[in-house]
């Protein structure tokens, strides 16, 4: 790549990770967060997102063309990055390669909802509701694969949100930095308790 052109790539592969893909990762597990307090209210939630205006038109500006070029850049990234342990320690060099493996399982995870959620229900007319995820994730393969998917990408974007800080001149000193570290670390703990959260009510039922 020009060194011009990748900048700009790096830069709005960085703000896409967390704007919109990082709001709408949070949305959704908000939204199938309801599945704890119920088939009906998970319904009532999913049901809302399902009905909105011009939701075709939204998930491909918000969700899809977003997490296309994300991943794709996001694979060249990790072809292509190397470790700097001059500028940073042992810790920020494992969440470097911790980024990029859970980058590739994030990916391969994604595409393999969306293509159970979305392509195959155009095919077979199914409602994704409660029942439909519920005959997916009470079968022990697919709950741990969710289970490790989510985690995976909870984990990805929250440790991305840090270099997002960091790529933006926002955390500057190690001091901030040191801050950041904490800060996205709630950030993954919370977004992960709903993710689990959800999947043990409609995997397990509790």
């Amino acid at each position: 790549m020009n060194e011009n052109r990748e900048f700009f790539y790096r830069r709005l592969h960085s703000l896409l990770g967390v704007l919109p893909i990082g709001i709408f990762l949070i949305q959704h597990l908000v939204i199938n967060h309801f599945a704890a307090y119920g088939s009906d209210s998970f319904n009532k939630a999913a049901g809302f997102m399902h009905d909105l205006p011009f939701r075709f038109v939204l998930e491909w500006v918000v969700i899809y063309i977003p997490i296309l070029y994300h991943a794709i850049l996001g694979v060249y990234i990790v072809l292509t990055g190397k470790n700097n342990t001059r500028r940073y320690g042992y810790f920020r060099n494992l969440m470097f390669l911790l980024q990029r493996v859970t980058g590739i399982v994030t990916l391969i995870f994604i595409a393999w909802h969306v293509y159970q959620t979305r392509i195959i229900t155009i095919f077979t007319q199914e409602t994704i509701d409660f029942d439909f995820m519920e005959a997916i994730l009470t079968q022990p393969f697919f709950f741990w694969f969710y289970l490790i998917g989510v985690i995976s990408t909870t984990f990805h974007f929250a440790n991305g949100l840090w270099s997002f800080l960091v790529t933006w001149g926002i955390t500057v000193s190690p001091r901030s930095q040191r801050i950041a570290t904490y800060a996205t670390l709630f950030v993954f703990l919370g977004v992960t308790y709903l993710g689990i959260r959800s999947l043990l009510a409609i995997g397990m039922g509790v």
